[in-house]
């Protein structure tokens, strides 16, 4: 394991301390929140702890389930009391940006129905600016040719996520398409242009959304109270 895998593990530790018996859990997706799930499983096998799980991608669902843990889909539940998710940026104002697992699609709808969110990471994803992470956005296939040539206008440096030779496809089948902004001084100004352009079915900015940031440090992990 890497010391940046030790860090990861640490916080997903940490997380699942805040889960309570029966409540219904977001659980996001990447490298950091898989580790989250195993000691989730790890709660529910060892201590009975009685949850319900929402996942935000088919890999995320399919570990869950292997691990004993009771999943849903967004529209089987009523309500989600808290998710826990990872990000591939956090600025000093607690924006983010996330996707760069291909996720932030499901990640935000299940984000914005929830009670809570807590996001967890390793310290190299805090930063004092957005931007220098490229922006992951999920884009329909049909025009996205035509979508790529106004971005590129734009001067937002735009590239298909590419894989073996061929885009790769999220869990909805669409395309991603990563922007290379550098610095992002304005998010909600970027925000509200993507908002607005055809194509784009949801960006990877994540903005006023979450309330509690555990970072992983070398001396142990630290909660930042966002919102």
């Amino acid at each position: 394991m890497t010391h940046q895998d030790e860090l990861k593990k640490l916080v997903g530790e940490e997380a699942v301390k805040f889960i309570e018996n029966n409540t219904v859990v977001g659980l996001g997706t990447g490298s950091t929140v898989k580790f989250m799930v195993d000691a989730l499983g790890k709660r529910v096998k060892d201590e009975g702890l009685s949850i319900i799980g929402v996942p935000t991608s088919e890999r995320t669902k399919q570990q869950a389930n292997s691990l004993g843990i009771i999943t849903k889909g967004i529209d089987e539940v009523d309500h989600i009391d808290l998710t826990i998710d990872g990000a591939d940026q956090i600025d000093k104002n607690f924006q983010g940006i996330k996707g760069g697992g291909g996720a932030h699609l499901w990640e935000k709808i299940v984000a914005i129905n929830s009670d809570k969110n807590m996001w967890i990471v390793d310290e190299s994803k805090m930063a004092d600016h957005l931007g220098s992470f490229p922006l992951p956005l999920e884009v329909i296939p049909y025009g996205s040719q035509q979508l790529f040539k106004r971005l590129k206008d734009k001067g937002y440096s735009p590239e298909f996520r590419i894989k073996d030779g061929h885009h790769v496809k999220t869990d909805s089948d669409n395309d991603i398409i990563d922007l290379h902004l550098h610095e992002i001084d304005h998010p909600q100004e970027i925000a509200n242009t993507l908002d607005h352009m055809t194509g784009i079915v949801e960006h990877g900015l994540f903005l006023d959304i979450v309330n509690t940031v555990i970072v992983g440090h070398e001396d142990g992990p630290e909660v930042l109270h966002a919102r």
